[in-house]
């Protein structure tokens, strides 16, 4: 993309999704085709960087495609609604996109978000905090102290209105989960880890809804750049239910269970390649090098193959290396 430079690229390499906007400028228009996916949930808005997609009553999910080439979002999010407050999920790449969420939310709902809440501090969920600040009422941005301070250490390049969005948030606990009552529908905000050190889980109970940020992500071979992996497996069984859900992942198509648990098969996987190649004396590099996933799991994009040896570098610097 013309406004991505190398040097922009790197500087914001530790975002998750800062492959994705990078590799949809060079990716041929048929591997961009193969994004696009057939809606579970009903479209009620469109944009080249994203559908916006009703998962159930005042429920929304805005599905990210970013290799149509628009940087805007980068990541998913979406909106809950009650009777008495609204909830934004993700801050995204850039203000727009906060921004126009913000916009579709009060279409929909009669209201501005009153509450925002990030799942952890990666550029593409968090670097457009100040969008929602368009509006003339101010919502409540709620994150774990964690991802508060690594966005201001980690996130480039800085930006003043980000930091002024950033800088009363009110903060999440770190270890116990806490409630978020919109007025008739509640929204129970687990913390949770393994993703980064501070990644967060928004869930309903009725209708069965997960938003799971970056913890899972649906055909596509997740970034393991800040990945604690013990602790990556750990938390995507617990987003597991034993009953019809839908899990909105940071990244990819809405999932139903089968989808977890196929992307759980492949962090075991990860996990066995991992192990095996650690145990032989291989370096990560090579055994990621090495490694392949089943044609039995189906497609996974994968944007670099050194993304098999960054998770296998995840995996030895947790058995020691």
């Amino acid at each position: 993309m013309a406004d991505i430079t190398r040097r922009d690229f790197l500087g914001r390499s530790a975002s998750c999704g800062a492959h994705l906007a990078i590799m949809a400028a060079a990716m041929p228009r048929a591997r961009r085709d193969w994004w696009a996916h057939t809606p579970r949930g009903q479209v009620v808005a469109q944009e080249p960087f994203g559908n916006l997609e009703r998962v159930a009553e005042n429920i929304w999910a805005l599905i990210s495609t970013p290799l149509n080439g628009d940087n805007t979002t980068l990541s998913n999010g979406g909106i809950i609604a009650g009777r008495t407050g609204v909830l934004a999920i993700e801050g995204f790449y850039r203000p727009r996109g906060a921004e126009w969420l913000a916009g579709k939310a009060r279409e929909l709902t009669g209201r501005w978000p009153t509450h925002v809440a990030l799942t952890h501090y990666h550029a593409d969920h968090a670097n457009g905090t100040a969008g929602y600040l368009a509006g003339t009422d101010r919502p409540a941005i709620r994150a774990t102290e964690v991802t508060r301070d690594q966005v201001f250490e980690r996130n480039r390049p800085p930006d003043d209105a980000r930091s002024a969005a950033l800088r009363e948030v009110e903060f999440l606990s770190p270890t116990e989960p806490t409630t978020l009552d919109l007025g008739g529908r509640t929204v129970r905000i687990v913390p949770r880890s393994g993703h980064t050190d501070s990644d967060i889980s928004l869930e309903i109970d009725d209708p069965s809804v997960v938003f799971c940020g970056d913890l899972y992500w649906n055909a596509m071979f997740p970034n393991y750049v800040d990945a604690i992996p013990t602790q990556l497996s750990a938390s995507v069984r617990a987003l597991r239910r034993d009953r019809a859900t839908v899990y909105v992942p940071g990244h990819g198509a809405l999932g139903a269970g089968v989808d977890l648990d196929r992307y759980l098969a492949v962090l075991d996987l990860v996990e066995q390649g991992a192990r095996r190649a650690h145990e032989s004396g291989a370096s990560a590099e090579d055994g990621g090098t090495a490694f392949t996933l089943p044609e039995s799991l189906g497609e996974w994009m994968l944007f670099n193959p050194a993304y098999f040896a960054r998770a296998f570098g995840a995996w030895y610097r947790e058995l020691g290396w």
